[in-house]
């Protein structure tokens, strides 16, 4: 009998992470732009958390599926419908089918996402100390945000919890471009802190 041939395809597509990490990074800022006072919630902010922060993460959650890679799929996936729920929170309310979640229910609602990040955060101990400070940086926001939501503490709290999300959605937004700049270079331009397995 002739030997059984082994047919090995190459994976040729590109690498979606940057998407993922600008299209959270990039709506996380604008959002706590917002948190810190800087202007009101408005439409841009609603816009950015459906097409980009949302449905481009989704799209690179799939990317990420196809390469096999569990981390960034479930990241990428959550993370993009994280946005899509937010705003869907928003806005169900004003159309009157829904009511608007009280202060508790928002709360339980960011709680359980710093949860989810949390547990993630443990996973980037194996990646990289820029995701590292991303997941770490976004775990405190969302319990921050939790707290707001919750106790209602005075409007200079919310504002430093803002400048506290500006900074992670910033540290999101290195990271994606470092990946993007250090692939096309061909070395390291942004170190990303690469943990050795």
């Amino acid at each position: 009998m002739p030997d059984p041939t082994t047919t090995q395809i190459k994976d040729t597509t590109a690498n979606p992470a940057p998407l993922g990490l600008l299209a959270f990074g990039m709506t996380t800022v604008l959002l706590n732009l917002h948190n810190a006072g800087f202007y009101g919630l408005n439409s841009m902010i609603l816009a950015m958390g459906i097409f980009y922060g949302g449905s481009a993460q989704v799209i690179a959650g799939v990317m990420e599926w196809k390469k096999g890679n569990t981390f960034a799929t479930t990241a990428f996936t959550s993370y993009g419908m994280f946005w899509l729920t937010l705003v869907a929170l928003i806005l169900l309310p004003k159309t009157g089918w829904v009511d608007a979640p009280d202060g508790t229910g928002f709360a339980a609602y960011l709680a359980v996402w710093g949860f989810f990040t949390a547990v993630m955060f443990i996973g980037t101990l194996r990646l990289s100390r820029a995701l590292q400070v991303v997941f770490g940086s976004l775990t405190i926001l969302f319990f921050l945000l939790a707290y707001i939501k919750y106790a209602k503490p005075d409007e200079s709290f919310e504002h430093a919890t803002g400048f506290e999300g500006i900074f992670c959605g910033a540290s999101a937004i290195y990271t994606g471009l470092a990946q993007v700049l250090n692939e096309l270079y061909g070395k390291t331009v942004l170190p990303l802190g690469l943990v050795k397995k």
